[in-house]
């Protein structure tokens, strides 16, 4: 059975809470699960997992600080075929800059050849619902698509 790394980009908390809900739901189903909110490339298993970044946007459409050295070390890879990813992605429409980091690193792995297994989702903060809320209700359906059921 495939595992699930969560790695975590949060400056605010509001990503690091939507993780630890979502680790803590795949953790009911059955499913191993280690999480990163303080991610270091070269610790992070890339074969037999699943990444799921989940990440806020921070300033003028940038990474989170704790996810710039992560970030820095996919672009000094050569190639990551073989990996298995999905984005989760929170931020605020009232900025020009709505998601940008989320965005970026899903095209960032997608350049490097790892592989989308699902759809990127896209939290708005100012939605009337949680973003924790709106991820959960969002996993079954990912868990189903990634072939984690």
């Amino acid at each position: 059975m495939q595992s699930v790394n969560i790695i975590v980009g949060s400056q605010m908390g509001s990503a690091e809470y939507v993780a630890e809900q979502l680790a803590e739901a795949l953790e009911q189903q059955g499913i191993q699960v280690q999480l990163y909110e303080q991610p270091v490339f070269d610790d992070i298993d890339q074969q037999d997992t699943i990444w799921l970044m989940c990440t806020s946007t921070y300033g003028a459409g940038d990474y989170p600080e704790n996810l710039l050295p992560f970030v820095e070390s996919i672009n000094q890879q050569a190639d990551l075929k073989g990996l298995n990813y999905s984005v989760i992605g929170l931020g605020d429409t009232s900025y020009d800059t709505y998601n940008y980091a989320g965005r970026n690193l899903d095209e960032l792995l997608a350049s490097k050849g790892a592989s989308r297994v699902a759809k990127r989702l896209e939290l708005n903060i100012l939605d009337e619902a949680l973003p924790e809320d709106t991820a959960l209700a969002w996993l079954p359906s990912w868990i189903e698509s990634v072939g984690l059921s």
